[in-house]
C-alpha cells in the first residue's frame, strides 16, 4: 500500500471538499438551516467556467474569477429574492427555508439544463503529470491543493482582521446582540451569501475540470461538504478546515479497502454518510468545541 500517495490523494480531496465547504459552514452558522442550493451553485461556476474556458476559448485561468463572480452574484440574487422576504414573513421556520432552498436548486438545475444540456460535457484539457519518488500529481491537483491553502488563510485573516469578518462572527453568535451593536446583520448576510455561492462555483468548476460537468455535478460533492460541515461544527470554519482533511482521508482508505476486498470504489460515498451518523449520534457539535473561541 503506497501510503504517501493516499495521503496525497487525501490532500486533494479534502481540499476541494475545504473550498466547497467553508462557504457552506459559514451561511449555516448565520442562517441556521442546510441550503441545499448549494450544490447548484457548485453547477453554475462550472458551467459558467465552461461556457469562459471552452465555448469561448479563453484561457482556464480566466474562467475562475468568473465562476466566483457569476455564482456569487446567483447567491447573492438568491437571497435578496428568496431567503429574505420569506425569512421576513411572520411564521417562517427552518423548514420553509430548508424546502425554499430545494426548490430554488430544482429550479436552477433545469435552468442550467436548458442552457447546456443534461448530457456529460469534458474540458479538453491534458493537465501535466509529475512523479517524484514514489508520488504522482497532476498540475491541476497542485492547482487546488494550493487554492484551498489560499482560501484557508484568507478566510483566516477576514474572519480575524477585518470589520467585515468579526461582523461575520458576531451576528452568528448572537444576531439580535449584533443588531443592538449597530451590526448591519443584511449586509453581513449578503456579503456571507455572496461569498459562499462564490467559492462554491470555485469548487464546482474545479470538479468540473477533474471530471465531467452535468447539471447534477455540485451533487456528486455536496453529501461529503456537508458531512464535512456537521464533522467541523456547524458554522465552525477552522472546525471545517479539519474536517474536510478528516473525511478526504477516510475517503481515500475507504477505497483502497473497497478495492482490497473486491466491491466497488462506488461505495466511498457511503463513507461521508456513515460519518454523518456517527458524529450526529455521538457528537452532535463536531469538532466545533475545540475551536471555541477562535
Amino acid at each position: 500500500m503506497n501510503w504517501e500517495q493516499i495521503i496525497l490523494n487525501s490532500a486533494v480531496t479534502g481540499s476541494l471538499y475545504l473550498i466547497a465547504a467553508v462557504g457552506l459552514t459559514l451561511l449555516y452558522g448565520l442562517v441556521k438551516f442546510p441550503n441545499f442550493a448549494h450544490a447548484e451553485f457548485m453547477a453554475v461556476g462550472g458551467f459558467l467556467g465552461y461556457f469562459i474556458a471552452e465555448q469561448l476559448g479563453w484561457p482556464l485561468p480566466v474562467a475562475y474569477p468568473v465562476a466566483f463572480l457569476g455564482a456569487g452574484i446567483v447567491g447573492f440574487l438568491s437571497y435578496r429574492g428568496v431567503f429574505k422576504p420569506l425569512a421576513d414573513k411572520a411564521g417562517t421556520t427552518i423548514i420553509h427555508l430548508m424546502v425554499a432552498s430545494m426548490a430554488l436548486g430544482f429550479i436552477l438545475r433545469h435552468t442550467t439544463g436548458e442552457i447546456w444540456g443534461f448530457s456529460s460535457l469534458t474540458f479538453g484539457i491534458i493537465w501535466p503529470i509529475y512523479e517524484i519518488g514514489s508520488l504522482r500529481i497532476s498540475l491541476h491537483w497542485i492547482i487546488i491543493i494550493v487554492t484551498a491553502i489560499a482560501v484557508g488563510v484568507g478566510m483566516h485573516y477576514l474572519l480575524t482582521r477585518t470589520k467585515i469578518g468579526k461582523a461575520i462572527r458576531a451576528t452568528a453568535s448572537n444576531p439580535r446582540l449584533a443588531l443592538a451593536a449597530g451590526i448591519d446583520t443584511t449586509r453581513v448576510l449578503m456579503i456571507t451569501w455572496f461569498l459562499s455561492a462564490g467559492l462554491a462555483g470555485i469548487a464546482g468548476l474545479f470538479r468540473a475540470v477533474e471530471t465531467r460537468i452535468t447539471p447534477y455535478v455540485g451533487w456528486d460533492i455536496i453529501l461529503p461538504t456537508f458531512a464535512v460541515v456537521v464533522l467541523g461544527g456547524i458554522g465552525s470554519f477552522y472546525g471545517a478546515m479539519v474536517a474536510a482533511f478528516a473525511i478526504g482521508l477516510m475517503e481515500n482508505i475507504g477505497v483502497v479497502l473497497l478495492s482490497e476486498i473486491g466491491l466497488s470504489t462506488q461505495y466511498r460515498m457511503a463513507i461521508p454518510f456513515i460519518v454523518l451518523i456517527i458524529v450526529l449520534i455521538f457528537r452532535p457539535q463536531g469538532l466545533a468545541k475545540a475551536f471555541k473561541g477562535n
